[in-house]
């Protein structure tokens, strides 16, 4: 497996990154939570349904990633409405297409957003080559149905071990047109993503509270803590705010698909997410 904090940049990267860093700098706006008498602002959260569309995510037996996110991110919404003061909740998508990477983060960043949550969650099956009974190679899906858990991550730049996770979830990039012109580098390739590595400290002590929050409340619900991470992802990678990606269990899991599915399951799910923002909003004024 490739060491990512071994590679050095090519010439194309190098340049990548130098256009990226230009870009950051001349055009992304700076958005902080003032402490001036808190109780009378607007709180605006951006909540991000992961996938959608002709783009499924992750597939259980049941049901797509992009299924269940949708129903959590609906029910989170409206829990934050109704127990949470002077709060504005906004969907990156609330019916099942697909949105852009930029296109999500863009809509945080106009709203001047407080915060940026995307929901997903995790599958541990994986394509592996195998050579069948003619004796040709094909491609089969490797199940892992005994991995379990939450996680959450905030932009970073990931050890080897976690190079799968963005790659996957940052796959969706290459459906897009003119995916390396509008975001400076191609997700199929790990030595690229240092460019991430020019945006992590921005927000970083906000996003790992955040994120430890939320994987405290998921504790609090018999949920498996996997802990905080630190990532390379698109989506995260342009949110001018504190900005986290929760993978709230694994669809891999036929235990913990039919959780995700049930209604208790959402509800207790959304629960976690909105206790967090609460202690959040507090943790903020102090």
């Amino acid at each position: 497996m490739i060491r990512i904090l071994n590679v050095k940049p090519t010439k194309p990267v190098f340049a990548a990154v130098m256009a990226f860093v230009m870009y950051a700098f001349f055009t992304f706006p700076t958005y902080a939570i003032s402490n001036d008498e808190p109780g009378k602002e607007t709180f605006v959260v951006v909540i991000d349904p992961g996938h959608g569309g002709k783009i499924p995510g992750a597939r259980g037996r049941r049901i797509a990633e992009k299924d269940i996110v949708l129903d959590v991110s609906k029910k989170l919404k409206e829990l934050l409405e109704e127990q949470v003061s002077n709060v504005k909740v906004i969907l990156t998508r609330d019916t099942d297409i697909d949105v852009p990477f930029k296109t999500r983060s863009d809509i945080a960043n106009r709203n001047k957003a407080n915060l940026f949550i995307s929901i997903h969650a995790n599958s541990a099956d994986r394509d592996v080559r195998v050579r069948n009974k003619r004796g040709r190679y094909v491609t089969t899906v490797k199940r892992a149905p005994h991995v379990r858990g939450t996680e959450t991550f905030v932009l970073g730049f990931h050890r080897s071990s976690e190079q799968d996770v963005a790659i996957r979830e940052n796959a969706d990039l290459l459906l897009e047109d003119n995916y390396e012109e509008e975001y400076g580098f191609d997700p199929k390739d790990p030595s690229t993503y240092i460019i991430f590595q020019l945006m992590r400290n921005q927000y970083r002590k906000e996003s790992i509270k955040l994120a430890s929050l939320i994987q405290g409340e998921y504790t609090k619900s018999a949920l498996i803590d996997r802990g905080v991470k630190e990532l390379g992802l698109a989506v995260l990678a342009k949110a001018a705010m504190p900005a986290v990606l929760t993978e709230i269990g694994f669809i891999s899991s036929p235990e913990e698909e039919d959780y995700m599915i049930s209604q208790q399951g959402q509800i207790e799910i959304a629960q976690n997410l909105t206790n967090a923002i609460k202690a959040y909003k507090a943790y903020m004024r102090h």
